[in-house]
């Protein structure tokens, strides 16, 4: 399912390398797969998360957003050069069309968990 939701670039070298789940504040875990950071993605509603892979082969978020267009992602606060100057090697992105109130849900749910460093200057 995940093959049709998102378009990948024709290289089959950039397709998604594997799955990683994200656990929230709440302790529920959020299914994201993992892309390359020019990754391209059709225009749906998801969850999307800049990440840096830690040597230990584990992930450390730089920055967790919502958005109702994943193939616009990058018109959020922070752009991708943001995120790699902060650091993130990889792109994480989570389908969901349940809804703004639900993405927004899952957005915070992972914010209070891991408080990436981008997303520290957006809160309140």
């Amino acid at each position: 399912m995940i093959k049709h939701l998102f378009s990948r670039h024709a290289n089959p070298d950039r397709a998604p390398s594997s799955t990683y789940n994200w656990p929230g504040q709440s302790g529920k875990e959020y299914p994201f797969t993992i892309y390359p950071l020019d990754a391209t993605f059709r225009p749906l509603p998801g969850v999307y998360l800049y990440a840096k892979q830690l040597s230990d082969g584990d992930w450390s978020p730089i920055y967790i957003a919502q958005t109702r267009d994943l193939h616009q992602r990058l018109e959020g606060h922070v752009t991708l050069q943001d995120a790699i100057t902060n650091g993130a090697t990889h792109l994480h992105a989570h389908y969901c069309n349940a809804g703004q109130g639900a993405r927004c849900s899952q957005e915070q749910d992972l914010i209070h968990r891991w408080q990436p460093v981008c997303n520290d200057v957006f809160q309140s």
